[in-house]
């Protein structure tokens, strides 16, 4: 429950610093007679319900959405339980064709490994590609291990065993990650591979980013990964990372951001899109985005119509949201090309409904 508290009083906050910012044609109560029920990805957890709060604030439109996973978020919309899905690993355009299903990016973060390690400063400790690759594969197992020691000269790290924490649940962050992994160790990637769920080599699991950030609060000497937003409201450590070009980086948005800048978007079929392990002097190496799954032909206008008035509107008056929370926004080119599929793709009754 922790983190959901700490979600409430970010909204809270934000609430009063910014106020009602709607540029919008948006009465103030006009979508009160709609609910919208969504699942999926933890990782934009913090920003979705942020973005929801304020406004359901505006238009009373009521959204309720369960950080269930990214692999559940898929199972859900496949199903037609959930009005919306999300997912941090992007659909193939095949298996979107075949469910009549359009994607879009929603939000662009970061994923950050997280230590509880007594004795090392918070966003201090640096670890090579070798350490990542060698702790998550079970071959280094303590935290002075001379792989670590190495990039830390002068650090003094404890001779303590280490414990990984991985994900329990298919997980879209858990995409993102072992992408990066695969990419960056081919023993990762022959023996591991990339997916929403994994056969670990080694560790134990947590359910959710909740989850993974709640043990490794708890579990001394444990390192896990999350989304950036969880290892600040947790005020769990966070590590440097080496990167493509070869540099330590600290997570942060300008870091994000410049991994992003890489992505071609208009040439990706259903916006399919890996951000991991992208050149930069400055770049964060673990970067994702995360996408919105919802049916191309829709039974009710009205709820479709509040739906995408409401995408609409975090594109558009979301980015200070965004930035308090240390995600990056989809770029305002990639938005003209997402409204520009709703206003081809999304009908209610064969009837357009974003026009």
């Amino acid at each position: 429950m922790k983190i959901h508290y700490k979600i409430l009083i970010v909204c809270i906050l934000l609430l009063t610093a910014i106020g009602c910012q709607s540029g919008t044609e948006i009465d103030e109560g006009e979508w009160s007679s709609v609910t919208l029920e969504g699942a999926g990805a933890s990782f934009p957890y913090p920003i979705y319900s942020a973005w929801a709060f304020e406004f359901e604030e505006i238009t009373g439109l009521r959204i309720n959405y369960q950080s269930v996973g990214s692999g559940a978020g898929v199972s859900s919309i496949q199903s037609k339980t959930v009005d919306f899905g999300a997912s941090d690993a992007p659909l193939e355009a095949e298996e979107l064709d075949e469910y009549g299903l359009l994607q879009f990016p929603m939000i662009i973060g970061g994923v950050v490994p997280v230590i509880n390690v007594e004795g090392i400063g918070f966003g201090e400790l640096k670890l090579s590609e070798e350490a990542l690759a060698g702790i998550f594969l079970g071959q280094i197992t303590r935290w002075n291990d001379p792989v670590i020691t190495e990039a830390n000269p002068g650090m003094a790290i404890p001779d303590e065993p280490l414990t990984v924490i991985h994900r329990a649940d298919g997980s879209g962050t858990t995409w993102i990650f072992s992408g990066y992994m695969s990419a960056i160790s081919s023993e990762w990637e022959e023996t591991v591979g990339t997916g929403k769920a994994l056969e670990w080599p080694v560790g134990m699991g947590g359910r959710g980013n909740e989850g993974v950030a709640s043990l490794v609060t708890t579990v001394e000497g444990s390192i896990g990964y999350v989304e950036y937003a969880y290892a600040i409201q947790n005020e769990l450590n966070y590590c440097q990372l080496e990167n493509s070009d070869g540099n330590f980086v600290s997570p942060k948005a300008e870091n994000f951001e410049s991994a992003a800048a890489n992505a071609d978007w208009e040439n990706a079929p259903g916006f399919y899109m890996v951000l991991v392990d992208q050149p930069g002097a400055d770049t964060w190496p673990i970067v994702g985005a995360s996408f919105i799954l919802i049916y191309k032909e829709q039974e009710d206008y009205e709820t479709v119509r509040a739906m995408l008035e409401f995408f609409d509107w975090c594109f558009m008056e979301g980015d200070s949201f965004a930035s308090e929370l240390d995600y990056v926004t989809i770029p305002d080119s990639v938005v003209t090309l997402i409204e520009e599929k709703w206003r081809s793709d999304i009908t209610a009754g064969d009837q357009p409904v974003w026009e």
